[in-house]
């Protein structure tokens, strides 16, 4: 195919002329783009082979999915974490395959723009890593149903470099500065160390007069207070300089 198997020893170059090409012209994964009116914004800022990462959104933000959520969430997925951009090469914290994997995913939040549909073939990816099978990614495709070829001419087009660059540029324009990975964001606001209640923090930002199931639940069980966001979480990888 034409992107890279995971396994080989490489680092992710970017060639001159993709660095010239302004990555703001890529309306499909622009922060400004605005959810259905109503809806509260759910981001996530991750890396896909770190375990954290890879298990909130296995088990804990298919919750999204699995319950009526997804009626009043707009999620957004960010797959550059803790990368780093080095001698015109992309570094990542867990190597050369994760820099593989992020491109891979940015281009399936391209071509399937649908949360819905980018969702399943990312929950699948990360599900494989929670298994130490990341290098089988490929599989996911007849396993969700998708078609490889999209994910093909992204690389082909090389739209994947472009597509980080965006994603490397708007994770470090986090305020304040992301620290660690999962980052999670509802409304722009940073949940921090207490990332795993993002429920509650999305039924208590949400302004709708149909309430969802979810947050009934929710809400019913929760205390009258969100936990403080900056207790900290040892369920991260955090963000070191150059690693």
């Amino acid at each position: 195919m034409g992107y890279h198997s995971c396994g080989q020893s490489w680092r992710v170059f970017i060639f001159s002329c993709i660095l010239l090409t302004s990555p703001f012209q890529l309306a499909s994964c622009n922060k400004e783009t605005k959810g259905e009116e109503g809806k509260v914004t759910l981001s996530l800022y991750y890396e896909t082979l770190c375990p954290y990462c890879a298990n909130f959104i296995v088990h804990e933000l298919v919750k999204v999915f699995e319950t009526d959520l997804i009626s009043i969430v707009n999620l957004r997925l960010v797959p550059w974490g803790n990368a780093q951009i080095s001698n015109n090469s992309f570094v990542c914290q867990h190597g050369p395959d994760e820099c593989i994997l992020n491109m891979v995913d940015a281009c399936a939040i391209n071509v399937w723009p649908d949360p819905k549909i980018h969702f399943k073939f990312i929950y699948c990816v990360e599900h494989l890593h929670l298994e130490d099978k990341h290098n089988e990614w490929q599989s996911c495709f007849e396993k969700t149903g998708l078609s490889s070829e999209p994910i093909r001419n992204c690389f082909e087009k090389q739209l994947e470099v472009r597509l980080e660059l965006q994603y490397a540029d708007e994770t470090a324009q986090l305020d304040p500065p992301h620290a660690y990975v999962p980052w999670v964001l509802v409304n722009d606001q940073p949940l921090q160390g207490d990332y795993q209640n993002f429920v509650a923090y999305i039924c208590r930002a949400y302004k709708g007069e149909v309430i969802p199931k979810a947050c009934n639940t929710e809400l019913s069980t929760a205390s009258s207070e969100v936990a403080n966001p900056k207790f900290n979480n040892p369920n991260v990888c955090h963000y070191k300089g150059l690693f």
